[in-house]
C-alpha cells in the first residue's frame, strides 16, 4: 500500500488559484446595484467592475505590463479602490504611496521599487515636479484631479484619469496568474532608518480578506456585515486600509470614500450617508469627538475599529458614552495588518461600560488562521498569567515574506522561523492579549519595566489632560526615568498629575517607579507620518 496521501488529480482538474478578481467577482455578482461614493457621486457596482476594466486598459495602452509596478498618490477615492483591483489583476504590482512622508522619503520608495509609472493627484503635482530630475526613470504619469487642473509644467503627464479611462474598452483580458503573484508594495513609516518597503501576493490578500470577513461577521458587538455603510478613516496608503475595502467589496457593502479627513466633511458623511462602520487611529476619532459639529450629531450605532497605537480608556469611554461601538485592532504593515480584535464575548457585552472600556482597550483575541505566541529572549512562551511579558511574535497566512530587497532586515524580522512584531506584551489565561508598549519604548528603571503605555493612560485620566505622551529619559542612577509629555485640554498642572500617578502606584496599580519625574506641558505632540506617537524624537530633544 502506497503511503502518499497528497491528492491524485484528475488530468481534467483545474485548482482556481485564489486571486483578488474573484473578491471583485463576488460583490458585484451579489450587489451590481449597490453604491460607491465619492465627491457626490454614487457608482454601482457594476459601474466600478466596467471603470476596473477601463483602467486596465488605459494603463495597458501606456505600456504597463505584468510584472511592472504603478504607484498611486491620492486620498481615499474610489480612483484609489479601483487601482486595488486593476493593477494587481493585471499582474502588474500596486504600489501604494504614504503622501504624509517627506519628499525624500517618497523619493526613496519610488526609486526602490522602481516605480513605471505613477497615478498622481494633482494636490500631490509639485512635490513630483519638485523631485522629478531624480526620480529614475518612469515611464508614465497619469493626473488624478478633482480641481480642474489641467497639467503640469514639467512633467510628461500621459493625461488624466478620467479621460483615459473614457477612452478605454469597456472590458480588459485579464490573464490568469499564479496566487502567489506579488500584488501591492508600500513602505513601512518606522522611526528609524529608510522606509522598509513590505509586499504581499493575490494569495496572501484573499486570505487575509477571508479571515478578516469570517472574524467579524454574524451578530454581536463589532460585527461588520452586508448591510453596514463603510467608510475608511485611516488612508488607503496604509496597508491596504487595514484590508476592509477588500473585505467590504467581497460582501457587496455600500461604500463611501472621503476624500481629505476634514471633520466637517466626515461628520456631514456620516449623517447624510448613514455610515456605520469605520476604522482610525485615536487621534482621528479624538478629533472627530471634540469637533464643534460633533456636539449634535447622533453618532450611536457608529462601529469604529482603533488601531495604530493604544486606545485611551478614556477615549474609549467618551465614544462609548456617545452610542460609538469602539474597539481595538491590532497589527503592523508588515502582518497586512490583522492579528487580533478586542470583540467582546456575550458576557462582556451586557457589563458596565467601565469593564467594556477595559476589554475593547485590550489588544484583543487573534483573528482566525493567526498563531500568537508571548516569548522570553530565547524563543520560550511565558506564562499566560497577566503578568509575564515577552516578545509578540507571530505566524499567519498573510505575513510579508520579508523586506523588499533586503534580506539582512528580512532575516531579522522572521529570526526563528516567527515573525517579530517588536511589541512586548502579556497575555490572560482566557486568551486575551495587550500590548504593554514597543520593546524600544519599555521604560527600564529602578530594576523595573515600566510601561510608556500604562503610564499614558493612567495621566489621561485626568480631567485637564488632552493627549499625552510617556518617554524614558537617561539617568545617572536609575537608568531611565519616565517623562510625561502633556497636551492640556482644561486646568492642568505638574503637582495634579504626579499626584494622580502617584495615587495609583499607591494601589499598586503601577510601580512607583513610574511616577514622572517630570510633566512637561507641550500644544502638540510630535507623531510620524502614519498619526503614530513619534517618541524617537521626543527622547531626542529631551537629551
Amino acid at each position: 500500500m502506497s503511503s502518499d496521501l497528497s491528492i491524485q488529480r484528475s488530468a481534467s482538474a483545474v485548482e482556481p488559484a485564489l486571486v483578488i478578481n474573484r473578491i471583485l467577482e463576488a460583490g458585484v455578482r451579489k450587489a451590481p446595484n449597490q453604491t460607491i461614493t465619492y465627491n457626490g457621486r454614487d457608482y454601482t457596482y457594476r459601474e466600478f467592475e466596467e471603470r476596473v476594466h477601463r483602467l486596465a486598459g488605459a494603463l495597458a495602452a501606456q505600456g504597463i505590463k505584468p510584472g511592472d509596478t504603478v504607484a498611486v498618490m491620492d486620498w481615499d477615492t474610489n480612483r484609489y479602490l479601483e487601482a486595488f483591483f486593476a493593477i494587481p489583476m493585471m499582474g502588474a504590482v500596486l504600489h501604494t504611496v504614504n503622501v504624509r512622508l517627506s519628499p525624500e522619503q517618497i523619493l526613496y520608495t519610488i526609486n526602490h521599487a522602481k516605480d513605471d509609472a505613477i497615478l498622481v493627484n494633482s494636490e500631490f503635482l509639485p512635490v513630483l515636479e519638485e523631485l522629478k530630475d531624480r526620480i529614475e526613470p518612469v515611464k508614465t504619469y497619469i493626473l488624478l484631479d478633482d480641481d480642474g487642473v489641467k497639467g503640469s509644467d514639467s512633467l510628461p503627464l500621459a493625461g488624466e484619469y478620467e479621460a483615459l479611462l473614457a477612452d478605454a474598452p469597456a472590458r480588459y483580458a485579464f490573464p490568469e496568474l499564479d496566487e502567489n503573484t506579488r500584488a501591492t508594495t508600500f513602505y513601512t513609516t518606522g522611526t528609524t532608518g529608510l522606509p522598509k518597503g513590505v509586499y504581499f501576493s493575490h494569495r496572501q490578500l484573499v486570505l487575509h480578506t477571508f479571515a478578516g470577513r469570517n472574524t467579524m461577521s454574524g451578530v454581536g458587538q463589532g460585527r461588520f456585515n452586508e448591510d453596514d455603510v463603510y467608510m475608511p478613516i485611516t488612508p488607503m496608503f496604509h496597508v491596504h486600509a487595514w484590508g476592509i475595502p477588500y473585505m467590504a467589496t467581497l460582501m457587496g457593502v455600500q461604500q463611501v470614500y472621503p476624500g481629505r479627513y476634514e471633520p466637517a466633511t466626515l461628520l456631514k458623511l456620516l449623517v447624510s450617508k448613514k455610515v456605520t462602520f469605520s476604522h482610525c487611529v485615536p487621534t482621528i476619532i479624538q478629533m472627530l469627538l471634540q469637533a464643534e459639529a460633533a456636539k449634535s450629531v447622533d453618532l450611536s450605532g457608529w462601529k469604529v475599529i482603533i488601531g495604530g497605537s493604544a486606545l485611551p480608556k478614556a477615549l474609549a469611554m467618551g465614544a462609548l458614552e456617545r452610542g460609538i461601538d469602539i474597539y481595538t485592532g491590532y497589527g503592523m504593515s508588515e502582518t497586512c495588518p490583522l492579528l487580533t480584535l478586542a470583540q467582546l464575548t456575550p458576557e462582556l457585552e451586557n457589563a458596565d461600560l467601565e469593564t467594556q472600556a477595559d476589554y475593547r482597550t485590550r489588544t484583543g483575541r487573534p483573528v482566525a488562521m493567526v498563531q500568537l505566541r508571548i516569548v522570553d529572549g530565547e524563543m520560550n512562551d511565558v506564562p499566560h498569567d497577566g503578568k509575564s511579558q515577552g516578545e509578540v511574535v507571530v505566524r499567519a497566512p498573510w505575513l510579508t515574506q520579508g523586506y523588499l530587497n533586503d534580506p539582512e532586515k528580512s532575516e531579522e524580522l522572521w529570526a526563528g522561523g516567527w515573525l517579530h512584531t517588536g511589541d512586548v506584551a502579556v497575555m490572560s489565561d482566557d486568551g486575551w492579549l495587550k500590548i504593554v508598549d514597543r520593546i524600544k519604548d519599555v521604560i527600564k528603571t529602578g530594576g523595573e519595566w515600566v510601561s510608556s503605555i500604562d503610564l499614558e493612560g493612567l495621566v489621561l485620566q485626568h480631567p485637564g489632560v488632552g493627549e499625552c505622551a510617556v518617554v524614558g529619559v537617561p539617568d545617572a542612577k536609575w537608568g531611565e526615568r519616565p517623562v510625561a509629555l502633556v497636551v492640556k485640554s482644561g486646568d492642568a498642572d505638574e503637582e495634579g498629575i504626579k499626584a494622580l500617578i502617584a495615587d495609583y502606584a499607591e494601589k499598586g496599580i503601577i510601580s512607583r517607579y513610574g511616577i514622572p519625574d517630570r510633566v512637561i506641558f507641550v500644544d502638540a505632540l510630535p507623531r510620524t507620518s502614519v498619526g503614530k506617537l513619534d517618541k524617537k524624537k521626543m527622547r531626542a530633544e529631551m537629551v
